[in-house]
């Protein structure tokens, strides 16, 4: 199995993850523990998670100026993004917080281009234009009227966009360390910054939640937040950057509504009609075209 494969299988896996984790952990906020304080979980669980596998492997030195680029690295990935995404969503619509992330793969893509210099060809931007038609075809028909930006959620709606811009930063960023260093040496610092990072505000919250009585179903959830969506996600996504570009990791997040909607169908909670199909395609096509490599001349 070549690099290139396995890099598309741990793409999907992450989508997978991020798909489940709107049926599993939506109703964690604010019912059971505040955005902060779901934030200081991911992140300090990660962090100890990353740091444990870390002393199974061969030991990986990395540069003092490396450690210093990491830590503005953490601060886009890590606080910024996680803090401003659960925050955001919290005062905003679950359907306002999916369309405005269709955002991140043309930020990255536009990142990629005056960061790293990368060629912004036509086939790439052909496949992010399926890409954008698929997801907000299937976001919109799913919204069934029920998106706006007004005063009530904009709020939140900034946010979001926040966190979208700030993840495809990371996402560019990351690509130079993932390329010379092992995924879990750059996540296990990543990490360990970003715990230090949101710990004055997030650790608080975690005295308000009320541990003795919280239910299994909950306590799996907020697991599920730590383990799955938070180190599973993070480490697939990052291994994937060593072999694809960065926009081809980006453009995978047009298929979590789709993975969600699949999900939601199996358990008996939504169903397949043609349009939903039809931006299936429109995804796919999407993300096989931006992760083609093509002799066409850049524009």
């Amino acid at each position: 199995m070549s690099p290139t494969f396995k890099a598309h299988i741990s793409l999907f896996a992450a989508q997978v993850i991020y798909a489940l984790n709107y049926s599993i952990a939506k109703d964690l906020m604010p019912n059971h523990i505040s955005p902060f304080g779901l934030v200081m979980m991911r992140v300090g669980g990660a962090f100890i998670l990353f740091w444990l596998i870390s002393f199974a492997l061969k030991p990986e030195k990395v540069e003092k100026k490396d450690l210093k680029k990491l830590m503005l690295l953490a601060l886009f990935g890590v606080s910024v993004n996680q803090i401003f995404f659960l925050w955001g969503l919290s005062l905003s619509t679950p359907i306002n917080s999916a369309i405005i992330m269709v955002s991140n793969p043309i930020a990255v893509m536009l990142f990629t281009g005056f960061i790293l210099k990368e060629n912004i060809t036509s086939i790439k931007l052909t496949g992010l234009g399926f890409g954008i038609c698929g997801a907000l075809t299937l976001l919109l028909f799913k919204a069934n009227g029920n998106f706006y930006i007004g005063s009530e959620t904009i709020t939140g709606d900034i946010m979001t966009l926040v966190n979208s811009l700030s993840w495809a930063a990371f996402v560019v960023m990351a690509k130079p360390f993932m390329q010379k260093y092992q995924t879990v040496t750059v996540m296990k610092w990543v990490f360990l910054f970003g715990f230090i990072y949101v710990f004055p505000i997030g650790f608080p919250d975690l005295f308000k939640v009320d541990w003795i009585h919280l239910q299994s179903q909950t306590i799996f959830a907020m697991a599920f937040v730590v383990i799955a969506t938070t180190f599973l996600a993070y480490l697939l996504n990052m291994f994937a950057l060593k072999s694809l570009s960065s926009s081809v990791v980006s453009m995978y997040i047009y298929l979590q509504p789709f993975l969600a909607t699949l999900i939601a169908v199996a358990w008996g909670k939504d169903t397949l009609s043609p349009i939903k199909l039809v931006s299936a395609g429109f995804i796919i096509t999407g993300v096989y075209l931006a992760g083609k490599k093509e002799k066409i001349k850049s524009i």
